[in-house]
C-alpha cells in the first residue's frame, strides 16, 4: 500500500490476516485445517489449562507421573522436620502438639490453599512459576524493559487473554498505568522476578544435597562404624547418578519414579497410623489451634526461631507451580488431594505420637519411629524417595531457566525438548552439569543436614514471598474478584511468610547465607546480561539505517549480486541494523534474495505457525530485500535451520502474492492501532479462496515500522477460483506473481547462507568504572561462554557468514 503524502502521522497501515468460513475448513484436508491460537482458545474450556481438554485416561496418566516428579520433595520432608525443629530436644510434652499443629496448618495454608487452589489458577495457559506470572502480567501491561513491542503482537497476545475485560476496569486501569509509567515499579518487578529465579535455581542445588544426605544418614542405625566422610561420599555418588539420568527426559523419569513414590507414601502413611494407634492417639488434639498459642506462650523466642524447622514441611511447593507446564491442573489436584496430603499428614501425626513416649529420639525421629522389621524396606524407599524428591526442583530449574532465556534474562544455553507431546518437558545439559557440581560441593563442604536445612529454608520463603506479590498484581490487574478478597489474601499470606522469613534470618550465619550468596551470583549474571541486551538493542534502534540510506546502498553500481538466499540474522525488529552498511562497505555484494530475520519471543506460551511470520519489503522490488520477524512463545522450540528456511520461504511466497494483489506491506509505515476496523476482500492462491480481513490502524501504539501478517489457509472450490480470477485480476498479473514466487524457489535451490551480525559491545570511554566492569568484562565473559546463534539453530558451519561490528554504549 502506498504511503499517503504528508507523513503527518495520520497514515494508516493495513495488516492482512487470512480467514476461512467454517464450511471451507470442513471441506479442507485434515492436515491443512486451521489450528491457530484463536481456534485453540475457542475450544479450550473456561479456566482450563492447555491440558484441560484431556480425558480422564490422560488425566490419570499425568496424575501418576505427578507423583514421581512433583511430590518427592514434599513427601520426604518427614525425614528431617522434627529434628530441625527441636535442635535442643523437646522441652515440654505439649510442645510436640504445638509443633504438630503448626505443621498441619502451615502445610494446609501454603501448600493446599495458596498453591494448589489459588496459584495454579494463575497459570499462563498451562505454565506456572514466577516467570509465567511475569509474562502473564506483561500481556496486560507493558512492563518489558526491552523496547521491541509491536502493535501486531497484540493480535496474538489478545487471543490468550480470551477477549475478557480485565478485572474491575477502574482498578485495572490504575494498576496498568502504574506498571507502565513508573520505571521504578518496572525495575522492581523485574528484580523481584530475578530474585525468585535465582532462589529456585539455588534450591535445585540444595534440595538434592539435603534429601539424599538425610536418607543416607540412616545407615548409621545399622552400621554405626561408618564415618561422616564415608556417608558424604556415598551421597555424592548417588547425586552424580541422579543428574546423569536427567538426559532421558521427564516423561521417562516420571514413569520410573512414580511407583517408588507411591510405595513411599503408602509406607509413611501406614507407619503413621501404626504409631498413632500404638503410642498416643491424643496426638490428634493438635488439630486444636490453642496448642499453637500455648507453644509460643511457653517457648517465646525459642518457639519463634523453631519456625525455621517447621517451614521445611512445605518445601517443594514452588515446584508444584513451576512444573505445571509438565502436567495439568486437574492431574495435580487429583493426585495431591487423594495421595500426598493424607500420607504426609499421617506421617507427621504418627511421629508426634511416638515422640510423646520417646522424646529422647527426636534427633533421629523418622528411623527410630519405624518398626524394626521394616527398617531395611523403609531405608531403601527413603533413599529412593530422597533421590526422586530432588527431581522436582531440578525440573523446576530447567523450566525457569528456559523461560528466563526467552526474556533475554539468561545467557544462551542449549535447551532440549524431551517430549513431543508436552513441550514443557525440558533438559538443559550445561545447567544440569552446574547443578550437579553445586550439589556435590555443598554436600562435601557442609557434611550435615542442619546447615543445609537452614539454607534450604530461606530459598523456600523468599520464592513464596515473591509469588505472593506477583499473584496480588495478577488479582488486581486481571482477575475480576472483590478488592476485599485480594486484601485478605495479601495480608494473610504476606504476614505469615514474613514471620517465617524473620525466623530463618535469625540464624543467617548458620547456613542461610549459602543460598543468598549463590543467588547473588545468579542475579548478577541475569541482570548484567539483560542490562547490556537492553542497552545494545536501544543503540541499534537509535542507529537503525534510514530508508534513504538503504536505497543509496542498494543503488550503488559496485554492488554485486550473489546467487542464492541470504538470511541476515539480527535482533532489531523495527528497522535495518547498523551492521548492514558495515557489511556492504567490507563486502560490496548482496544475495539475489536478502532477508533480514529477527527472532522474537512474545509474552505468550505459544505462537501458532500461521501467525509466526511478519514480512515487510525493505525497498526496491527488483532487489528482493525483505525484513522478517519470526515470533515465538516461551514454550516454542526453535526449528532446525533447514525446516525454518522452508517455512519462511513458504510464507514469503504468500506475502509476495498479497503485495502484488493489494500493495499491502510494500511500504514501511507506522502501525497506529488499538481498535480495528475490518473489511472483506478476497485472496488468490493456487486452488484457494480464503477471505481476507484488512485491519487498519487508528490510534498510536508504538513508533515502530509495521509489518504485514500472513497466514496460509486451505482452499475452496474451483468455481470460486474461476469467479475470483474473472472479477479481480487478469492473466498478466497471475503470471507476474507466479514468476516472482518461482524466482524465490530457484534462488533457494542455489543455496542459503546464514549471515549473523556479531556485535561486540564496549562501554563508552567516559563511562563510570562500574559500567566498564559490567560491560567490558562481565558481559564479555558471559557472551564468550554462551552458545552462539548458529549453534542454537544447528546451522551447518559451511553455510555461516559472521559480520563483526563494535558498539559503544
Amino acid at each position: 500500500m502506498a504511503q499517503p503524502a504528508g507523513g503527518d502521522g495520520g497514515s494508516k497501515e493495513e495488516i492482512v490476516v487470512v480467514d476461512l468460513e467454517q464450511s471451507e475448513v470442513d471441506d479442507a484436508p485434515p492436515a491443512m485445517r486451521r489450528q491457530d491460537s484463536l481456534y485453540a482458545a475457542a475450544t479450550r474450556a473456561a479456566g482450563a489449562s492447555r491440558h484441560g481438554r484431556d480425558g480422564w485416561a490422560r488425566t490419570l496418566r499425568l496424575a501418576f507421573q505427578c507423583v514421581g516428579i512433583l511430590y518427592g520433595d514434599i513427601g520426604t520432608s518427614p525425614l528431617f522436620v522434627y529434628s530441625s525443629t527441636f535442635r535442643d530436644g523437646v522441652g515440654h510434652p505439649d510442645d510436640l502438639l504445638g509443633a504438630l499443629s503448626l505443621i498441619i496448618y502451615s502445610f494446609l495454608l501454603f501448600t493446599v490453599i495458596k498453591y494448589v487452589y489459588i496459584a495454579l489458577r494463575a497459570n499462563d495457559d498451562g505454565d506456572g512459576g514466577t516467570f509465567a506470572l511475569y509474562t502473564l502480567i506483561s500481556r496486560h501491561a507493558k512492563v518489558s524493559l526491552i523496547p521491541n513491542q509491536q502493535a501486531e503482537d497484540e493480535l496474538v497476545s489478545n487471543k490468550y487473554n480470551r477477549g475478557e475485560p480485565p478485572a474491575t476496569l477502574r482498578r485495572a486501569l490504575w494498576m496498568k498505568e502504574l506498571l507502565e509509567t513508573n520505571k521504578a515499579v518496572k525495575i522492581s518487578l523485574f528484580l523481584l522476578t530475578m530474585l525468585a529465579t535465582a532462589m529456585v535455581i539455588s534450591d535445585a542445588i540444595l534440595t538434592p544435597a539435603i534429601s539424599v544426605l538425610s536418607a543416607v544418614g540412616g545407615l548409621k542405625e545399622k552400621a554405626p562404624y561408618l564415618t561422616t566422610d564415608e556417608i558424604v561420599w556415598i551421597t555424592v555418588g548417588i547425586l552424580v547418578v541422579l543428574f546423569a539420568i536427567q538426559r532421558f527426559g521427564t516423561d521417562k523419569v516420571g514413569y520410573l519414579f512414580a511407583p517408588v513414590i507411591l510405595l513411599w507414601l503408602l509406607l509413611i502413611g501406614g507407619v503413621g497410623v501404626y504409631n498413632l494407634i500404638k503410642y498416643d492417639t491424643g496426638a490428634l488434639r493438635a488439630f486444636n489451634l490453642k496448642y499453637i498459642i500455648d507453644y509460643f506462650r511457653r517457648n517465646k523466642k525459642k518457639g519463634w526461631v523453631s519456625l525455621g524447622g517447621i517451614l521445611l514441611c512445605f518445601t517443594g511447593t514452588e515446584a508444584l507451580f513451576s512444573d505445571l507446564g509438565y502436567f495439568s491442573i486437574r492431574s495435580i489436584q487429583l493426585s495431591f488431594g487423594f495421595g500426598l496430603v493424607p500420607s504426609v499428614l499421617l506421617a507427621y501425626i504418627g511421629q508426634a505420637a511416638y515422640l510423646r513416649v520417646h522424646p529422647e529420639d527426636v534427633a533421629n525421629t523418622f528411623y527410630r519411629s519405624t518398626p524394626v522389621s521394616l527398617f531395611w524396606p523403609t531405608f531403601i524407599l527413603a533413599l529412593a524417595a530422597s533421590i526422586i524428591g530432588s527431581q522436582a526442583m531440578i525440573s523446576c530449574a530447567f523450566a525457569t531457566i528456559s523461560h528466563s532465556q526467552t526474556l533475554s534474562c539468561f545467557p544462551r544455553v542449549k535447551i532440549l525438548h524431551t517430549s513431543r507431546q508436552y513441550s514443557g518437558q525440558l533438559y538443559i545439559p550445561e545447567v544440569n552439569y552446574l547443578l550437579c557440581l553445586g550439589a556435590c560441593l555443598v554436600t562435601i563442604g557442609f557434611k550435615t543436614t542442619v546447615i543445609i536445612g537452614e539454607a534450604h529454608g530461606i530459598c523456600v520463603v523468599l520464592v513464596m514471598i515473591v509469588t505472593t506479590l506477583l499473584l496480588t498484581i495478577v488479582m488486581l490487574l486481571i482477575w475480576k474478584i472483590s478488592i476485599w478478597w485480594i486484601a485478605v489474601f495479601f495480608i494473610v499470606f504476606m504476614s505469615s511468610e514474613l514471620i517465617y522469613l524473620a525466623a530463618i534470618l535469625y540464624r543467617f550465619a548458620h547456613g542461610a547465607y549459602v543460598p543468598v550468596a549463590m543467588s547473588a551470583v545468579l542475579m548478577a549474571v541475569m541482570i548484567v546480561w539483560h542490562y547490556v541486551h537492553v542497552k545494545k538493542y536501544s543503540f541499534e534502534l537509535e542507529h537503525s539505517v534510514p530508508r534513504d540510506k538503504v536505497k543509496e546502498l542498494l543503488g550503488r553500481r559496485d554492488i554485486q549480486r550473489v546467487p542464492g538466499i541470504g538470511l541476515f540474522y539480527n535482533e532489531l525488529v523495527q528497522g535495518i541494523p547498523p551492521v548492514f552498511p558495515h557489511l556492504i562497505e567490507k563486502i560490496p555484494s548482496i544475495h539475489s534474495v536478502l532477508i533480514f530475520v529477527s527472532m522474537k519471543h512474545l509474552p505468550v506460551p505459544s505462537v501458532d505457525m500461521s501467525e509466526r511470520f511478519l514480512f515487510r519489503q525493505v525497498d526496491r522490488e527488483d532487489y528482493k530485500v525483505f525484513q522478517c520477524v519470526a515470533r515465538y512463545g516461551y514454550r516454542d522450540p526453535f526449528e532446525e535451520a533447514k525446516d525454518f528456511v522452508g517455512k519462511l520461504v513458504e510464507y514469503l511466497q504468500y506475502y509476495i502474492r498479497d503485495v502484488n494483489l493489494y500493495g499491502v506491506g510494500s511500504e514501511p509505515m507506522l502501525m497506529q492501532s488499538s481498535s480495528y476496523r475490518s473489511c472483506r476482500a478476497e485472496s488468490f492462491g493456487t486452488h484457494e479462496k480464503p477471505s481476507v480481513k484488512a485491519v487498519y490502524a487508528e490510534e498510536m501504539l508504538t513508533p515502530a515500522e509495521s509489518f504485514s501478517e500472513h497466514t496460509r489457509q486451505p482452499s475452496g472450490k474451483s468455481k470460486l477460483f474461476t469467479q475470483f480470477q474473472e472479477d479481480k485480476m487478469n492473466v498478466v498479473e497471475m503470471m507476474k506473481i507466479q514468476q516472482e514466487q518461482q524466482a524465490i524457489l530457484e534462488e533457494m535451490d542455489k543455496g542459503v547462507v546464514y549471515i549473523f551480525g556479531e556485535s561486540e559491545v564496549v562501554a563508552k570511554p567516559h563511562s563510570s568504572l562500574l559500567k566498564k566492569i559490567v560491560v567490558n568484562y562481565l558481559y564479555s565473559f558471559l557472551r564468550k561462554n554462551s552458545r552462539n546463534g548458529e549453534k542454537m539453530m544447528s546451522v551447518p558451519r559451511r553455510q555461516v557468514l559472521k559480520v563483526g561490528i563494535s558498539y559503544e554504549i
